[in-house]
């Protein structure tokens, strides 16, 4: 097999094999890039809406421990 493809044209390396592997593979690549996108979007808005929460109870306990009430 090495010998195969070693014989043949550098075009058939380094264009169609990779153009027919992505046509092959080209929906398993695009779920997978899409899941890590999706999953570093949810770990931002975890991280933002954590930050908000320790921001908001941090400003509440501050105000709370002066005695504004």
């Amino acid at each position: 097999m090495r010998e195969i493809y070693a014989g043949m044209p550098w075009w058939v390396k380094w264009i169609a094999v990779p153009v027919i592997a992505i046509f092959v593979f080209g929906g398993l690549i695009a779920s997978v890039v899409g899941f890590v996108i999706s999953l570093l979007f949810k770990a931002l808005i975890f991280v933002v809406l954590v930050g908000g929460l320790i921001f908001v109870v941090r400003k509440f306990m501050s105000s709370s421990s002066r005695g504004d009430w």
